[in-house]
């Protein structure tokens, strides 16, 4: 018995689903895949290595390495228990994973830094708006082995470059250093008494007591007023955090990487340490970051690992294709082929089915007029599909062994050989 709903059952029509509330889809024209390739190519310039997560991971995994402190792992995981009971969760973010990945496979025994780069989806349970989704979407990269602030300057470097390559003009960097093992203890102390003189409520109080950075990152009006005169790690920093801190910011200037310091900064994960950024587009209203990440030392440690260190980012890809509309930016995705074919008749489909076959062989994207449409139709379909050329072939033209090649840029066109057609269209594609 199927079921249905009560307009359904009204007007005899199934009632059509819809996607779930808080995931986003992503049609031909959004310029989706446009701005994920561009920020995945910046990396890939800079020599970091493709690899392919896990869509879920053992809770654990997360518990440990994030923290459970943060509204990550304490609000907006989706954790669920599989057939065999074990409690596994849709990955929220990708640091944690890349790690574990990095010491399973014993890649920290190889060549040093490690640099990797991954994109696809991740899901946090949360409120959904613009740009803020339950199935979001980000390009990332990790470089793992090096404590070397010209390193993080890199990966800073690469994600500034993906931006600029979309002519995004529009954000801003915020960097600030979170301090190391030396400094961090000596200032948990003095925040966490600080934190001891404030009104603030029992969850509040409880999180300063796990974790008092996390406080700090609060974003209700109320908590950030009785936190203004909240004492800032960056003016605690040991000799040497001061001294790496320094040196990042000599090599973004000399990379040409503008920047502004944010002394406040925590972001939302407890594995930070050093180097921590984010990128902001004030265009984009309250949720402006469109990208951030920082230096992680000792998580590869508390997963089981080497005390080896690592610094990376994540880009919200929604994020940033708001920012390029915000902007006025044209982000289309490439026209999905080069060449379209028109048949007038059944044996002119018949031809043009192996001429499309072999374009596609020479690297040409092809595409073929199906279901018997007249000329208009297929020619409005070749226009929409964004192709250079269209190929229209009738019954005349068989006769002749001969096909028109139409320029849909120009609107010329001209008569060649049916027999030469593939190689004379690959040439002047790819001229």
């Amino acid at each position: 018995m199927t079921a249905t709903s009560t307009g359904a059952a009204s007007t005899g029509r199934t009632q059509p689903f819809a996607a779930p509330k808080g995931i986003p889809e992503y049609l031909p024209a959004d310029g989706f895949v446009r701005v994920r390739d561009a920020l995945v190519a910046a990396a890939d310039r800079a020599g970091y290595g493709h690899i392919e997560l896990p869509i879920f991971e053992d809770t654990g995994l997360y518990a440990r390495g994030v923290g459970e402190s943060t509204d990550v792992v304490s609000k907006e995981m989706y954790s669920f228990a599989d057939r065999g009971d074990r409690s596994v969760t849709l990955r929220p973010e990708g640091t944690a994973g890349v790690v574990r990945a990095v010491i399973e496979h014993g890649l920290d025994r190889q060549g040093l830094p490690v640099k990797l780069r991954y994109a696809g989806p991740f899901f946090r349970y949360e409120r959904p708006q613009a740009g803020r989704y339950r199935q979001l979407q980000q390009v990332g990269v990790e470089a793992i082995g090096v404590d070397d602030p010209a390193l993080d300057a890199e990966v800073i470097a690469v994600a500034d470059e993906g931006f600029r390559s979309l002519g995004l003009t529009g954000y801003r960097l915020e960097l600030t250093s979170l301090g190391d093992a030396e400094c961090r203890p000596a200032y948990r102390d003095r925040l966490q008494e600080f934190l001891a003189g404030l009104p603030l409520d029992d969850a509040t109080r409880h999180r300063a007591t796990i974790n008092p950075l996390r406080v700090l990152d609060d974003k209700r009006p109320e908590v950030r007023a009785l936190l203004a005169d909240a004492p800032l790690l960056v003016d605690h920093l040991s000799d040497t955090s001061a001294a790496h801190h320094a040196a990042v910011k000599r090599h973004l200037d000399d990379l040409g990487v503008a920047y502004v310091e944010n002394p406040r900064m925590v972001r939302g994960l407890d594995y930070y340490t050093k180097t921590t950024f984010e990128f902001v587009h004030d265009g984009l209203g309250a949720q402006s970051g469109i990208g951030g990440g920082g230096r992680y030392d000792g998580l590869m440690e508390i997963l089981g690992g080497q005390a080896l260190s690592g610094v990376g980012f994540g880009i919200g890809v929604d994020r940033t294709l708001l920012a390029c509309r915000a902007e006025g930016i044209a982000i289309d995705d490439a026209p999905r082929v080069d060449v379209f074919c028109v048949p007038l008749g059944d044996e002119a489909l018949d031809r043009l089915v192996v001429v499309a076959a072999a374009l596609r062989r020479a690297g040409v994207r092809a595409d073929v007029s199906y279901g018997g449409r007249g000329l208009k139709g297929a020619m409005k379909s070749a226009d929409r599909s964004g192709a250079r050329f269209a190929l229209v072939l009738g019954e005349r033209d068989l006769e002749a062994g001969t096909i028109g090649v139409k320029d849909l840029h120009s609107g010329d066109q001209e008569s060649v050989a049916l027999d030469t057609v593939v190689d004379a269209v690959t040439g002047r594609v790819r001229g």
